[in-house]
Parts: C-alpha cells; structure tokens; sequence
C-alpha cells in the first residue's frame, strides 16, 4: 500500500520529501490531527498511531502522520481512532499549552518526531 506523511515538521519533510510523498503544513498539532481527520473521510486509512511515543500532545509542536496516499471507502477504524486522538489531545491542552519553546528545544522535539516516524516506517517494510 503507498502511504503519504502528513506533518507540521520541517525535518521530515527535508528528509523524506524525495523519497515519499510529503504532504507539510505549516500548522499546530491538533490541526495536523483534523487536517489528517478530513483525509480519512475522503477514503484515506491510518498507517501509524496519530498518538506514538511517549511526548504528550500538549508539550511537543510537532506531529507526522502516515495514511495511505491512495483513497478507497471511509475506513471506520480509522476515523475511530483519530477522533480519540483529537479528543485526547484536546483535553491535554485545555489542561497546558504546548509552551513556547526556543528554537534548539524545538530542533529537539523535530528529532524526535523524525525519529518515532522513521521507526514506523521501518517497521512496515
């Protein structure tokens, strides 16, 4: 199945751009959370768990997603578990923001956000 990353994170897109489809925006968190929620009602699936690792949604600013870049029916399993993912993250920030980080703090959240996705993708090959 060909996948497609979704992400706010501008190390995945420098890495992967030419090797995968990169679908980059430059948007917080929980819109790249709706943004892949709107791909899956318009027949995309869910390859990777919107909510991997162990950084809480409200403390890092960056999110990779991997869908299947091509579309068939809505996948129910797939919209379940995003709608749990917006819920969730949804009540992590109206407990705390994500702060404000420095730019080498969030360097840091970008390396590990590549590094949880480029896991993933090793995993499915």
């Amino acid at each position: 199945m060909k996948k497609k990353l979704v992400t706010n994170n501008p190390l995945v897109k420098e890495k992967f751009d030419n090797k995968l489809k990169v679908e980059f925006y430059d948007i917080d968190y929980l819109k790249i959370l709706e943004k892949v929620r709107d791909m899956i009602h318009t027949g995309n699936k869910l390859l990777s768990h919107p909510l991997s690792g162990s950084v809480k949604p409200n403390e890092t600013p960056y999110k990779t997603v991997i869908i299947s870049e091509n579309k068939g029916h809505l996948d129910i399993d797939s919209l379940m578990i995003i709608e749990q993912s917006i819920s969730t993250t949804t009540r992590f920030m109206k407990d705390e923001m994500t702060p404000d980080w420095n730019e080498r703090i969030r360097e840091d959240f970008q390396t590990i956000d590549l590094s949880l996705i480029e896991n993933v993708l090793r995993n499915m090959i």
